[in-house]
């Protein structure tokens, strides 16, 4: 999965919509493999961008839980962390490569 693309569901406060349309800008970019689209395709890459967040939204409205929302500061917090370990077990394993 894009890590770029944040899960959007069950917190508190609630995905907002710039949220979804970050996450939706982000989908159709990995499927189209555009950052920026011609000029030519501008118009299908930001109709698509429009499409998935309106497709994201309406998801999101109707998925129900009994797990209370997640914490928003509480999620960043474990997220710098995995971030953390995994950029230290790159660059441990970049380390002991480069002195072997």
């Amino acid at each position: 999965m894009c890590r770029a693309i944040k899960t959007l569901h069950n917190f508190s406060p609630p995905a907002t919509d710039d949220e979804i349309r970050a996450s939706s800008l982000q989908f159709v970019r990995k499927l189209s493999g555009f950052t920026r689209p011609s000029k030519e395709n501008e118009a299908a890459f930001n109709r698509a961008v429009d499409d998935v967040t309106h497709a994201a939204r309406h998801l999101l409205n109707s998925l129900v839980t009994n797990a209370p929302p997640r914490d928003r500061a509480v999620e960043a917090v474990k997220a710098r962390v995995r971030s953390m370990k995994r950029f230290a077990s790159a660059q441990a394993i970049t380390t002991n490569h480069n002195h072997n």
